[in-house]
């Protein structure tokens, strides 16, 4: 496939579900941010695949504007990068339909996020939820994505895009850029403040586990004082003591000092001025993120503004993308 991109396209996305959390700016804002100078940047608001969860539709659409007014606010801008949300590109819906008929019930039936979520969701078991990988996958090759940033939970997924791109192509010529998967050179897995062997997230039941973006200096503080450390009183970073390892972890992501600074600064100090200092470090760095927040939040009209820019971008850009393929599996062009 000729390419005539001057950048490699990028392409990454949040569920709107939960609240932002400071794990998810160290694992992808941040990231996103810096990113944005070296790829030509998609960053895309899932919002349909939300709704494979039941959600109140009145929370769902305040926490979209939430999620995208933090996005901005944690450096994303608008002129370097295309801002959309996922339900006002209808070519996704439409792809995933073509794509839907490109992939296997026994490739669907081995995600092992299916497995998880049903059991989480035992009541709500819907077609949705077992096709979401197939939406993901539409989200990313509508794009023609060259890189797709991933996390561990999520590589499987990706995994299966690379199939249906290869599967399609070899049917009908080269039509899909094949991803590849976009590994971060130094990235940080942020865990719960209260259960350091599981991963910390935006839409867990407990607010104790996670610190959020919104999140006021008195809560920031009082969950990392009480988050959970070791049996030891030296601040170190070891993997076989994940709870004080996390939180050297989350100090170095947003202070940027290395593990050996950071230990070296607290031997022989204990616990307790560590986690005073880091409570600090974290409610300064959400001061000014807060503050962006909510200036760009008190004005709806201009968020819309954004999105409705961002929307024509994206659906100009896969149109291109739907007219190949509807064109190589033999629709009828649309007249003018």
């Amino acid at each position: 496939m000729n390419d005539t991109k001057s950048k490699p396209v990028l392409l990454s996305g949040i569920q709107p579900s939960g609240n932002l959390m400071i794990g998810n700016y160290i694992g992808a804002l941040k990231n996103w941010v810096r990113l944005q100078d070296e790829y030509e940047c998609l960053f895309v608001l899932v919002d349909m695949h939300a709704i494979t969860v039941r959600q109140k539709p009145a929370d769902l659409r305040s926490r979209c504007f939430d999620f995208i007014a933090l996005y901005l606010a944690c450096g994303i801008d608008p002129k370097k990068s295309t801002v959309f949300v996922q339900s006002h590109v209808p070519s996704h819906a439409e792809l995933m339909w073509v794509l839907n008929c490109f992939t296997y019930m026994g490739e669907l039936n081995r995600m092992t996020q299916f497995k998880d979520k049903s059991k989480r969701h035992e009541e709500n078991v819907n077609a949705g939820l077992f096709t979401y990988p197939v939406l993901m996958a539409a989200d990313i090759l509508l794009y023609q994505a060259d890189l797709v940033p991933v996390g561990a939970d999520q590589k499987q997924h990706l995994e299966l895009t690379r199939d249906i791109a290869e599967r399609f192509n070899n049917e009908f010529g080269e039509t899909f850029r094949v991803p590849e998967p976009y590994i971060p050179p130094v990235g940080a897995r942020v865990m719960s403040l209260q259960d350091p062997t599981a991963k910390m997230s935006k839409s867990d039941v407990n607010p104790r586990n996670y610190i959020g973006l919104l999140d006021p200096p008195d809560v920031a503080r009082n969950k990392i004082k009480r988050a959970v450390t070791d049996s030891g009183a030296e601040v170190a970073y070891d993997e076989s003591r994940p709870g004080i390892t996390n939180l050297v972890s989350i100090h170095s992501a947003i202070s940027g000092d290395s593990y050996e600074v950071i230990t070296d600064r607290y031997a022989g100090k204990g616990y307790a001025q560590f986690k005073e200092d880091l409570a600090e470090i974290v409610v300064e760095f959400l001061k000014p993120v807060q503050e962006r927040y909510n200036d760009i939040r008190s004005s709806k009209s201009d968020l819309e503004q954004l999105l409705n820019d961002g929307a024509e971008h994206a659906f100009r850009r896969g149109r291109k993308t739907m007219s190949k393929v509807y064109r190589k599996i033999g629709f009828i062009q649309r007249g003018r």
